[in-house]
C-alpha cells in the first residue's frame, strides 16, 4: 500500500500539473483558429505576420514575468503564487473574451501569458521540494507531459470550441477551468511556510529582463517582410534590448539581492541545460507556426486539416516527456537529452528534404524534442540549491520561451523575406484579353512557380531547425550525467 505522505505529493504534483495544463493549451490554442480570428479584425490573410502579436504577446507576458514569480515562490511559498496566477489568468481571459480591438486582445493575451508564465516553473520547483533527486526526472517528466499534452490539445481543442461557440468561446471557458484548478490546488496542496533562505526578490532585476525581452520582440516583429528581414525600426530596437540585457548582467553582478542566487550553482552544466533549452524553443515554436502555415499554403488545406497534420508532431510531445523522464531517472540527464536533440536534428533535416510530404519525419522530431524536456529540468533543479529551485525552474522555462520568441519572430522574417524575394518577379494572370486556354496555362505555371517557392521557404527553414538542435546535442554533453541513488538531502521527502 502507497504510503500516505507518498499518496499526497503525488496529488499535489497532480492538482498543479492541472494549471499547468490550463495555461499550456492557452499557449498554443490560437494556432488553429488565427485565420478565422484575425478576420474579424479586417487583416487579410496574405499579411499574416500583422497577427504576430498575438502569439508573441502571450510568449512575451509568459517570459518576462516569470523569473520574478519563480523567485516569488521560493520566498513566500508555491500554493500562494499558483492562486494569483490563476485568478490573473481569467482576468486576461476575460479582457480577450470581451475584446473589440487587436490591442485590447493582445492585451489580454499578454495577462494571460504573465499569469500562464509562472504555473509550469513553480510546478517544476514544487515537484523538487516533494521528491528526491533520484526520482526527480520522472516526476518531471510527467509535469513535462502535461505541458506539452497542452500543444496537443491546444489546437484542437481551440479547433473544437470555436467550431461550436466561436473563437471567444475559447477564452470565456478558462474562467471556470481556472476556478476548479484552484480548488484543486486548495485541498490537495497544504500551505507550506516561506522559506527564509531565499532572501529578498530583485524586483528591479525582473524588470530590467522583462524590457530587454520587450525590446527583442518589438525589434523583430516585422508587419512587412517584403522590404527587409528587420523592420526600418527592427536594429535600433535590438540593439537598445542588447543594452538593457547588458545593464541587467552588470546590476546583477553588483547588486546584492539577485533573480539567481550564484552560491551553491555548478555554473557549467547549468547554463549548457539553459542554451539547450533555448535552442529546443526556438525549434518547438516555427515548428508550430510553419506547419500550419504550409498545410494552409502550400498543401490547400483548412485549419482543421493543418491541426491533424500538426499532431503528428504534437502527439510525440508528451510521449517523449515520460520516455525522457524515464530514461533520466536511471541513466542521468545528459544521455537522454543528447540522443533527444541528436534524432530531432536528423528528423528536422529529413523534413526539409521531404516537404509537402512531412508526416513520418514530423512523428519522429516531436517524440524526440519530448524526450528534452525532463532531462533539461532536472539538470537546472540539481545545479542549484534548493532555496533557488523557483528560479531555476523559471529560468529554464525562460530561456525556452526566449527561444520560441526569438525563434519564430527572426525565422520568421527571415523565411517571408525570402519568398518576397522569390516571387518578385511572378506576375499574376489576368483573364482578360487572351483566350482562356492561354490563361489557364498561365494561371498553372504561376501557381507552380509559387508553389515551388513556398517548398523552398519552408525547406530552409526546417533545415535551420535541424542545425539548431544539432548545436544543442553538442551543448547538452555539458549537464549532469547518472544520477547514485540516495536519498535526497534537499528534501524530506526520501525517495517517494
Amino acid at each position: 500500500m502507497t504510503p500516505p505522505d507518498a499518496t499526497r505529493r503525488r496529488l499535489a504534483v497532480s492538482a498543479a500539473g492541472a494549471a499547468v495544463l490550463i495555461g499550456s493549451i492557452d499557449a498554443y490554442v490560437l494556432v488553429s483558429v488565427l485565420v478565422d480570428m484575425i478576420d474579424e479584425f479586417h487583416i487579410p490573410v496574405n499579411h499574416l505576420e500583422r497577427a504576430t502579436p498575438l502569439v508573441t504577446g502571450y510568449l512575451l507576458g509568459y517570459t518576462a514575468g516569470m523569473p520574478l514569480l519563480g523567485r516569488l515562490s521560493d520566498r513566500f511559498g508555491r500554493k500562494p503564487i499558483i492562486y494569483a496566477c490563476l485568478a490573473a489568468f481569467a482576468v486576461g481571459s476575460v479582457v480577450s473574451a470581451t475584446a473589440t480591438e487587436l490591442w485590447p486582445l493582445v492585451a489580454g493575451r499578454s495577462l494571460q501569458g504573465l499569469a500562464g508564465g509562472a504555473l509550469l516553473p513553480v510546478t517544476m520547483a514544487l515537484a523538487a521540494d516533494l521528491f528526491a533527486a533520484r526520482r526527480r526526472p520522472a516526476v518531471l517528466g510527467w509535469v513535462g507531459a502535461a505541458q506539452e499534452l497542452g500543444a496537443v490539445l491546444g489546437p484542437l481543442f481551440g479547433a473544437a470550441v470555436a467550431a461550436l461557440v466561436g473563437w471567444r468561446g475559447i477564452f470565456w471557458i478558462n474562467v471556470p477551468l481556472a476556478l476548479l484548478a484552484a480548488l484543486a490546488i486548495h485541498f490537495a496542496l497544504p500551505r507550506a511556510p516561506a522559506r527564509r533562505g531565499a532572501g529578498r526578490v530583485d524586483v528591479l532585476g525582473g524588470l530590467l529582463l522583462a524590457t530587454a525581452l520587450g525590446l527583442f520582440t518589438i525589434g523583430l516583429y516585422n508587419p512587412d517582410p517584403e522590404a527587409a528581414v528587420l523592420p526600418s525600426w527592427g536594429l535600433p530596437t535590438v540593439l537598445i534590448g542588447t543594452v538593457v540585457l547588458v545593464a541587467f548582467g552588470l546590476q546583477q553582478w553588483r547588486s546584492s539581492t539577485r533573480l539567481l542566487d550564484p552560491a551553491g550553482v555548478a555554473w557549467r552544466p547549468f547554463s549548457a541545460g539553459l542554451a539547450a533549452s533555448l535552442g529546443a524553443g526556438a525549434v518547438l515554436m516555427v515548428t508550430l507556426v510553419d506547419v500550419q502555415l504550409l498545410a494552409q499554403t502550400l498543401r490547400g488545406l483548412d485549419s482543421a486539416g493543418g491541426a491533424l497534420l500538426l499532431l503528428w508532431f504534437l502527439i510525440g510531445l508528451p510521449v517523449g516527456a515520460l520516455f525522457g523522464g524515464f530514461i533520466a531517472s536511471r541513466f542521468g540527464e545528459r544521455l537522454p537529452a543528447v540522443i533527444g536533440f541528436a534524432a530531432a536534428a536528423a528528423a528536422y533535416f529529413w523534413i526539409g528534404r521531404s516537404v509537402p510530404d512531412i508526416e513520418p519525419g514530423l512523428a519522429l522530431a516531436g517524440a524526440a524534442l519530448g524526450i528534452t524536456i525532463a532531462p533539461l529540468s532536472s539538470a537546472a533543479l540539481r545545479t542549484t540549491p534548493e532555496h533557488s529551485h523557483g528560479t531555476a525552474s523559471a529560468a529554464v522555462v525562460v530561456a525556452r520561451m526566449m527561444g520560441m520568441l526569438v525563434g519564430v519572430a527572426a525565422l520568421t522574417s527571415w523565411s517571408l523575406h525570402r519568398f518576397q524575394n522569390a516571387t518578385a518577379d511572378l506576375d499574376t494572370p489576368l483573364p482578360f484579353g487572351i483566350p482562356e486556354a492561354e490563361y489557364l496555362a498561365l494561371q498553372a505555371d504561376y501557381l507552380k512557380a509559387l508553389n515551388a517557392a513556398l517548398a523552398t521557404q519552408y525547406a530552409e527553414v526546417f533545415t535551420a531547425a535541424a542545425a539548431i538542435c544539432a548545436a544543442a546535442a553538442v551543448v547538452s554533453l555539458a549537464i549532469p550525467g547518472r544520477v547514485r541513488a540516495r536519498r535526497s538531502s534537499l528534501t524530506g521527502a526520501g525517495p517517494g
